[in-house]
């Protein structure tokens, strides 16, 4: 399942060029080597897709939007791209779905990496929240990655050296809650705990870690400002000043190429060390107050 496309497009992150994609030096990115991204047809996705190729490796992108997933595919080989990107449409709530996928991945290369990024939202209160939209959002954003998981880690652990990576999205609503976004919260939680888990069975060179950011411009963040103004009863101006960069100290949003960075150094061998922990890019959203 994609991110939702927004339709604001004076919010929108500038184009992404290969001068603001983090280089590593590394000797497990290669083309030989898999790293599979899901939400690739737009947003986070796509940039973390985009810059894993740019850094070398082979990736394949899931995503339900096949036109987005094009997309990404057609930009990235517009760059100046080491590795390469190759489009796998499918539904994360479809379990035979998702196995056919890594099947497929694993026919690319060598299965190391796994990006679970793709997302949703839905902006309610608890009880006025309708369950179908509940069990939607844990489909794609706690089973999915599971699932995910699941499938991966054996092909991890069947390497040369066992070394590789699962990076589950988090947030700062992972950290802590704010109103009507109870299921999201819930979900991001949910992601801490399997990253944890994860460490804790592979073994030390299947390593495990989680990425929390505030709000990044994406096509669901756009989404949300109209939702957040109408529940709230303010402004969408009132949205972004107050709710999305009120608490936070550094007053901008980040762009999903800057959350993209943060996945290709923590899949690569600099981070050898962050295994169940977090990268916390919140601006001081969640470890300061006024």
């Amino acid at each position: 399942m994609s991110t939702t496309d927004g339709s604001d497009d004076s919010l929108a992150p500038p184009e992404i060029t290969t001068d603001q994609v983090l280089r590593l030096d590394d000797e497990r990115f290669t083309t030989d080597d898999v790293a599979v991204v899901t939400g690739a047809a737009s947003g986070i996705g796509r940039a973390t897709a985009i810059a894993l190729a740019v850094n070398g490796l082979t990736v394949v992108g899931l995503d339900v939007d096949e036109a987005g997933l094009e997309e990404t595919v057609e930009t990235t080989e517009s760059l100046d791209v080491d590795g390469r990107m190759v489009a796998a449409p499918t539904d994360l709530t479809d379990g035979e779905a998702v196995e056919s996928a890594i099947d497929a991945a694993a026919a690319e290369g060598t299965i190391r990496y796994l990006a679970n990024i793709a997302g949703m939202q839905h902006i309610a209160s608890i009880p006025d929240f309708p369950m179908e939209t509940y069990d939607q959002l844990m489909d794609i954003m706690l089973r999915a990655p599971f699932l995910l998981s699941k499938h991966v880690m054996p092909h991890i652990r069947a390497t040369d050296d066992g070394v590789g990576a699962i990076a589950n999205m988090s947030s700062v609503h992972g950290r802590y809650a704010t109103r009507d976004k109870a299921t999201y919260i819930t979900a991001k939680h949910g992601l801490n705990g399997l990253t944890r888990a994860i460490a804790a069975e592979g073994a030390g060179t299947l390593r495990g870690f989680s990425i929390s950011v505030g709000y990044v411009l994406t096509p669901l963040m756009a989404n949300q400002i109209a939702d957040t103004a109408e529940e709230r009863g303010i402004t969408e101006d009132e949205v972004i000043e107050n709710v999305m960069l009120g608490q936070a100290r550094t007053k901008e949003l980040m762009m999903p190429i800057e959350v993209a960075n943060l996945f290709v150094f923590g899949f690569s061998s600099h981070a050898r060390h962050l295994n169940g922990g977090d990268l916390l890019f919140d601006g001081g959203y969640t470890t300061t107050y006024e």
